[in-house]
């Protein structure tokens, strides 16, 4: 790849960046729009400034929202968005840290040496490839890899002594909220699940008398978990059905009200003869006690000798508790691991046909010799810089947007009792699979890919994977452009949001719910920034170029998170 493909890469992207950024200024002072872009603000005196549709100012782009992002104190955005938003932005405050360092060091240190590592004659900048700014442009032997181990040696002592520091920080941040804040019914409750069932006694009377027994002093209570019954899912779907009453369809009431009437009346009587329940008991409860201290010492005690029965842990907040799993059977829950483990591993091997296509795409020369057919691509500086430049990345980020909803639905059939549980499973399956498919994929594919030609023995497979392997790092600085400087606009933008919002309101003409205030999208956004941080940590030494995206990224990142949390 050329650095002209690297800038045609950054162009396009710097425009559609600099074009949502507009759209946003814009589109956030619709008076329409506040329900997306001010959710959690409605009530506030400062909304009134949106009420005129005929002002002038709400047409003309402006930078007001980097301000007031920028002037939030760390105190303020604890109180709005919690202690998940101020971690989630410190990490952007570390990487911006630690990516500065390295950029000093390597841009000014290792990139000279790379131009310079091989006597050759140099073309112009705008014409020059991109290997010549790598790693691989040494010569074997040079006696300069010294700046390479070196710089390797300031960036480790700077991250770790950094992120020792951060470390710290946040501890703190968490012990003072921990005790700082007001006492919430789930620190007093756990949930217990698996309970045995006994023959002679009702669910209730086995409950009480076993924490009764063992924890006499500190319980307090408990509340058995019941799952709707077929009768109130049968009188639910009738108050759904019912048709709203319209002059033209009197005697269609009619008919409907007698059809009801009639299932009423059967369902009473199955109801009777005990073949239809009202609710179904499960076997789990939420167990209340006196004191914090005996509901974590009741969640973290082995019961019985038996772990599968008798299953307990903290409980969820009221709002976090994702009820549909509650009534799913502890025994079931170890198979529902393995089967999406299994999912998702063949999940990451399906996508290796995409990846391998996009990495084919950055080496074309290569991939033309072994598909004659791409040879139909015109072969022109402008189609060539498209095509190995800007195309390769955008159709792996398309593709990267169905990992998230796949990974959520196989988090779910796992079992969690907890929304943040849910997210939490979701963001770690997210995560190994974009270290997996984006990095080790991607590198091992595209050095492949470009050594096929080359390699006559498996003798040679080390030799020439480590001079093709640094190469590849030129992919992952247009990956960043592409992926990270895009998704943070769109994030801004709230696109998802905005259209279901539209035609929700304008194609269904449903009202807005001023209740509805959307969660922000931990789950997707943390393995992202974790993957930037590792791109920008292994090739900071191979290609030093990629640093000084990267701190746009996190610079532009920690602006646009701040004002997301804001809102």
């Amino acid at each position: 790849m050329k650095l002209s493909a690297l800038l045609t890469s950054a162009g396009i992207n710097i425009g559609f960046s600099a074009l949502f950024f507009c759209l946003y200024s814009i589109l956030r002072k619709q008076p329409g729009n506040l329900y997306v872009y001010f959710g959690r603000r409605l009530n506030q005196d400062e909304n009134d400034e949106y009420s005129d549709p005929f002002t002038l100012e709400r047409f003309v782009p402006s930078a007001s929202w980097i301000v007031k992002a920028w002037e939030l104190s760390e105190e303020e955005l604890l109180s709005i968005g919690g202690l998940d938003a101020v971690v989630f932005l410190r990490i952007f405050v570390f990487s911006i840290r630690v990516f500065s360092i390295a950029a000093i060091v390597c841009v000014f240190g290792v990139l000279p040496v790379n131009y310079y590592g091989q006597a050759m004659q140099h073309k112009y900048i705008s014409a020059e490839s991109l290997d010549v700014f790598t790693i691989a442009n040494i010569q074997g032997g040079s006696s300069w890899l010294w700046v390479h181990c070196i710089a390797l040696y300031i960036i480790t002592l700077s991250t770790c002594s950094l992120l020792f520091s951060e470390y710290r920080a946040i501890a703190k941040l968490k012990l003072d909220h921990i005790t700082g804040s007001p006492p919430n019914p789930c620190h007093f409750t756990i949930l217990v699940r698996s309970i045995p069932k006994s023959p002679g006694l009702p669910l209730n009377e086995i409950i009480k008398n076993f924490f009764i027994n063992y924890h006499g002093l500190s319980y307090l209570s408990h509340q058995i978990i019941r799952r709707r019954g077929r009768f109130q899912k049968i009188m639910v779907q009738l108050k759904e059905d019912r048709p709203q009453p319209s002059r033209y369809s009197k005697k269609g009431n009619v008919f409907h009200s007698i059809a009801e009437q009639m299932i009423h009346f059967h369902v009473k009587l199955r109801l009777i003869n005990g073949s239809l329940s009202w609710e179904q008991e499960c076997s789990a409860a939420f167990v209340f006690f006196k004191t914090r201290y005996a509901a974590i010492v009741a969640s973290k005690v082995l019961h019985t000798s038996n772990p599968m029965v008798w299953v307990t842990e903290m409980a969820p907040a009221p709002n976090d508790v994702y009820w549909p799993n509650l009534w799913i059977p502890y025994g079931q829950l170890w198979i529902r691991r393995i089967a999406t483990l299994l999912a998702s591993i063949l999940f990451m091997f399906m996508f290796l046909i995409p990846v391998t296509f996009v990495q084919g795409l950055t080496q074309l020369e290569q991939l033309q010799q072994i598909l004659p057919l791409l040879k139909i691509i015109p072969n022109t500086d402008f189609v060539i810089q498209f095509v190995s430049g800007y195309l390769p990345s955008f159709i792996l980020s398309l593709f990267l947007y169905s990992v998230p909803p796949t990974m959520m639905l196989f988090s779910t059939v796992e079992g969690p009792t907890s929304r943040s549980e849910k997210k939490r499973s979701a963001c770690c399956k997210i995560l190994y699979f974009t270290i997996w498919n984006v990095f080790f994929v991607n590198v091992l594919s595209g050095s492949v890919i470009s050594q096929l030609n080359v390699i006559s023995s498996p003798k040679e497979i080390p030799a020439q994977l480590a001079k093709a392997v640094p190469r590849q790092a030129t992919f992952f600085i247009t990956y960043v452009l592409t992926l990270g400087w895009t998704s943070l606009s769109t994030e801004l933008m709230q696109l998802c949001s905005l259209l279901l919002h539209s035609l929700r309101k304008y194609v269904l003409g449903s009202k807005e719910d001023p209740t509805f205030v959307p969660t922000f999208p931990y789950h997707t956004e943390v393995p992202r920034v974790l993957l930037f941080g590792l791109l920008g940590f292994t090739c900071s030494i191979l290609a030093p170029l990629i640093l000084p995206v990267l701190l746009v990224y996190f610079f532009l990142g920690y602006l646009v998170y701040r004002n997301q949390v804001n809102i």
